[in-house]
Parts: C-alpha cells; sequence; structure tokens
C-alpha cells in the first residue's frame, strides 16, 4: 500500500501558497485493508475514508467511465492493481494531476509543474469533456489564479462541450455553487469572462451574457460597455471584501440594460424595473439562497434612487429606507449601499472616489430609526392616524439633517420623484 498526497494541496505548495485542506490516494489498497488499518469509510460513490487521527480524506486510486449525460453520469472502478497514473489521468487540469510520495518526491506524469511556472490552464486529458463541472472549476480557478490564461486547446474543448449540450445537463444546485465560489475569489471578473469565452454563460446567465457589447450612457464613461463595466463592478467587490450577497448583488444589479432597444441607446431609461424581474429570474433558476435573492433583488430596483441620494428629497429618502425595510433589517439595508459603491466606483481608474451617498443614506436610516414610534401611537387616540404619524416624523427627523423637499427636485429622475 503507497499513499501519495494529490491535488490542490501539491499545486498550492508549488506555487508558495498556503493549504487549506490536503487529500490522499492509497494505492494497491482494498476497502478492507483500509478499515483494518482504523479509517472510516464515508464514500457513497466510490470508497473515502477519513483517517483516524487526522481525519483526512483517503480514496483509494480509481478510474472512471462515462455512461450519462452530465457530471453524475460516471462508473468508478477501483482496484489494487490501478496505479497513481492512472487515478492522476481522471482528474481535471495539469496543474491539479501532481502527487506527492512519503519519500517527497514529485510524480508528474502530465507536466503539471510546467504549466505552474508557464501560467496555464490544460485538460489532462480528452475525458475533461466528460464532466462540464470541470468548465465551472476551470472558470472558478481563473478567478482565484487570476494570471493564468486557458490553453487554446482547452478553451476549443469547452466550447465543444457547451455545443454538445453538456453545460445544459448541470443541476441549478451544483451551478450555484461554483458560482458562489468564483464570486468569492480575488478576480470574479476572470470566471465571467472565461465562461463567456467558452459559450457557458450564454447558456447558465444568459441575462449577464446580453449586457456585452450594449453601451454605456454617455455620462458613464462610454468607453466601456455594459458588460465590462460588470467585471470593473465584481473586481471592485471583491477588493473591498463584501461578502457574497453583495457581491451577488453587483452580478445582477443592471441586467436589465441588456434588454434596452437599440433605437434608445445609449441610453437605459426604466432599466431598474426590468433588472429586477430577470434578477428575479436568476434566483428562481439558481435556487440562491434568500439573503443573496433578496439582496440582489433590492439593488437591481434600488441602485438608481441611491445613486442620487445627494439630491433626495427628505420624504423619498424615507420611503427609501421604508420600502427597503431599513428598520428592521439595517444590516441588509447597508449591504444594499455597499453593493452600490461598488456600482459607483466600477469604472477604469475610479476605484478609490469617494461615494457620499453611503454615508447621506446611513444618516437617513439611523434619524428614521431613532423616531420613536411607539410614543407616537401610545399618543393618539385614532390609531388609523398612526401610520401617517409616524411617517411624518420621520420625515422631520431626516430634514434636520439638512434635506428639503424642495431642494435640486428638478435634477431627480423620475423613479427618484416618486
Amino acid at each position: 500500500m503507497e499513499i501519495y498526497c494529490v491535488g490542490g494541496a501539491i499545486r498550492d505548495e508549488l506555487l508558495g501558497l498556503p493549504v487549506k485542506d490536503r487529500d490522499w490516494v492509497v494505492v494497491g489498497a482494498t476497502p478492507e485493508t483500509l478499515v483494518a488499518e482504523g479509517y472510516k469509510p464515508v464514500g457513497k460513490d466510490f470508497p473515502v475514508f477519513l483517517h483516524p487521527r487526522t481525519h483526512e480524506e483517503y480514496a483509494l486510486a480509481r478510474t472512471e467511465r462515462k455512461t450519462a449525460p452530465g457530471y453524475a453520469g460516471f462508473v468508478f472502478h477501483t482496484d489494487p492493481s490501478v496505479t497513481l497514473e492512472e487515478d492522476l489521468a481522471r482528474r481535471d487540469l495539469t496543474i491539479n494531476a501532481i502527487a506527492r510520495g512519503a519519500d517527497g518526491l514529485l510524480v508528474d506524469p502530465f507536466h503539471g509543474r510546467r504549466d505552474l511556472a508557464d501560467g496555464i490552464f490544460r485538460h489532462v486529458s480528452p475525458a475533461f469533456a466528460e464532466d462540464p463541472v470541470r468548465i465551472l472549476r476551470l472558470a472558478r480557478f481563473a478567478a482565484r489564479f487570476a494570471e493564468f490564461r486557458v490553453a487554446p486547446e482547452t478553451l476549443d474543448l469547452m466550447r465543444g462541450m457547451v455545443a454538445n449540450g453538456e453545460v445544459d445537463a448541470l443541476v441549478p444546485e451544483r451551478v450555484w455553487q461554483e458560482i458562489a465560489r468564483g464570486l468569492m475569489e480575488a478576480r470574479p471578473s476572470r470566471m465571467i469572462q472565461v465562461l463567456r469565452d467558452c459559450g457557458a454563460l450564454a447558456r447558465l446567465l444568459p441575462e449577464v451574457d446580453r449586457m456585452f457589447g450594449v453601451p454605456q450612457p454617455a455620462q458613464h464613461h462610454p468607453e466601456v460597455d455594459c458588460g465590462a463595466h460588470l467585471l470593473l463592478v465584481l473586481d471592485e467587490a471583491a477588493a473591498t471584501g463584501q461578502p457574497l450577497a453583495v457581491r451577488f448583488a453587483c452580478l445582477l444589479h443592471d441586467l436589465g440594460k441588456g434588454l434596452t432597444r437599440p433605437d434608445l441607446l445609449p441610453h437605459h431609461y426604466g432599466h431598474e424595473a426590468i433588472s429586477e424581474r430577470l434578477a428575479k429570474d436568476v434566483c428562481e433558476r439558481l435556487k440562491c439562497p434568500a439573503d443573496c435573492r433578496d439582496l440582489a433583488l433590492m439593488t437591481a430596483r434600488e441602485h438608481g434612487i441611491v445613486h442620487q441620494a445627494m439630491v433626495l428629497r427628505a420624504a423619498t429618502a424615507v420611503k427609501l429606507v421604508e420600502r427597503c425595510d431599513g428598520l428592521r433589517r439595517p444590516e441588509r439595508f447597508t449591504a444594499l449601499l455597499d453593493a452600490c459603491a461598488c456600482d459607483h466606483r466600477g469604472r477604469a481608474g475610479l476605484a478609490s472616489r469617494p461615494y457620499p451617498q453611503r454615508d447621506r443614506l446611513l444618516a437617513v436610516l439611523a434619524a428614521v430609526r431613532g423616531v420613536d414610534a411607539g410614543a407616537i401611537a401610545r399618543s393618539l387616540a385614532d390609531k388609523l392616524q398612526i401610520p401617517a404619524e409616524v411617517h411624518a416624523a420621520r420625515v422631520a427627523a431626516v430634514r434636520k439633517l439638512g434635506l428639503d423637499d424642495e431642494t435640486n427636485v428638478d435634477r431627480l429622475s423620475p423613479e427618484a420623484r416618486q
């Protein structure tokens, strides 16, 4: 029995990166052998065992054979005769097909070290095309290792997978899992770009794909189109350490621009309502968590008004807070402002520019929350007057911040005058 450390742990060691988890492959053993050594079996589809002391995963060397479309259509074969090279051959990328034995020597039959040095994502074998999840994984790796490029032959293989409908067999939960992980990497824009380059973005997120090539409004730096702007927004969210919900909201905030009629371009009138509807479609299709869904819909609907916070009327600002349930969910309202700040700064060379709208609306939120609605309710004999009186008190509190109903009203968009 021989044991090798494999995959991501070796890759990250060679790149000088910290190693979070280690995976191990056992060659020349049977399930009974490992159980006798005290390992605990946990695998359902193929034999995986937990080490009795470290609890790290140890898998028997195996081969696999494609039997049906999609990522789950495989039959695995384990046997003491399966070699380490055969096990490595079933892996996705050469940089993930390197092993280290107990003697410390590397086993690299597919030249993964060379591709690490050259910064290349290259598939190990044509079997890459049998598992559509590998497209998502490669795109996610591109978001993590932003300087790496996809080998031309691998990109051609991915395009063929998309054309053959392999991507259409992916289940929503797995798509969401990989997209979410990619959004949390250092350069999420690279994930979107790789998916677009191979054609998978148009199949998985057509609402996002449609944004590329659509011009920006003249006042919004028209040198980049709406898709390029989106990539900058995503990277701004990553650079400022935003949580997943904010990054996902950034991804979906402007989808309506992709459906603007050509005769209206470069203007995008009323795109917020369309963006909210499309964002809802994406969230339902991906079955994303409720917190990500709710913030994404709110950001799509409200980001245009939030950007005008410096000229909003007091009553409009209060309605914004109330409409977003800011009194009960102040942390989500703050997340909305963070997503809007990323959108504001998502312009080439403008990542550091100030966004005073955030501070202004946080002050509005604090003023609104400072109103004692309970005291107002207790002072009124006619309970039907409570909502109007509470709202009026909130508007009065916000006016003390310097917001005035008549100030700059003519500069507001139609949405902000509501």
